[in-house]
């Protein structure tokens, strides 16, 4: 389940539910390189494009690899990493974290594995789908896919 979980949050990295978020700043601030917020100020981040930062994410950045969420960058290891949230944004940071973020791990884990346990699933076209970055994402026309049930043993439970 380790390795579902750095798949999920690779996948999260390179296309974010949320592509961009703003606050209001409440009280005059400075950012992390000096540019000053002044109070009512709007700040707007972007999870899309800090998911591509080579600056964060290395020179592989454009690169699906679950194996970056491991201790020593490596699947072997077990060990999940802990990202800093600032870093990795999807589900906000600091005291506006998202309360059910682990609750949304706990579903999705249990989702995805719940149907590739009893499906296979390929898209249907080999054409990249396009991506459109709104508020909240999604692809243009979809993702046709063709699915098939998996052959179950007789021991399986259902």
């Amino acid at each position: 389940m380790k390795l579902l979980k750095a798949c999920l949050c690779e996948s999260m990295r390179l296309y974010p539910p949320v592509v961009w978020d703003s606050k209001h700043a409440v009280v005059d601030d400075l950012l992390p390189d000096n540019t000053p917020v002044r109070a009512g100020d709007r700040v707007t981040y972007f999870p899309y494009g800090m998911g591509r930062m080579e600056g964060l994410w290395g020179k592989d950045w454009f690169e699906f690899r679950p194996e970056r969420w491991f201790v020593d960058n490596e699947e072997k290891s077990c060990e999940l990493k802990r990202v800093c949230p600032y870093k990795y944004p999807i589900f906000q940071a600091g005291p506006r974290v998202c309360l059910g973020k682990e609750m949304a791990f706990v579903q999705m884990t249990y989702v995805v594995a719940s149907i590739l346990r009893r499906f296979e699933i390929r898209p249907v076209s080999q054409k990249r789908p396009v991506y459109v970055p709104l508020l909240t994402a999604h692809m243009a026309g979809g993702l046709n896919v063709l699915v098939k049930r998996r052959c179950q043993s007789k021991t399986e439970t259902r």
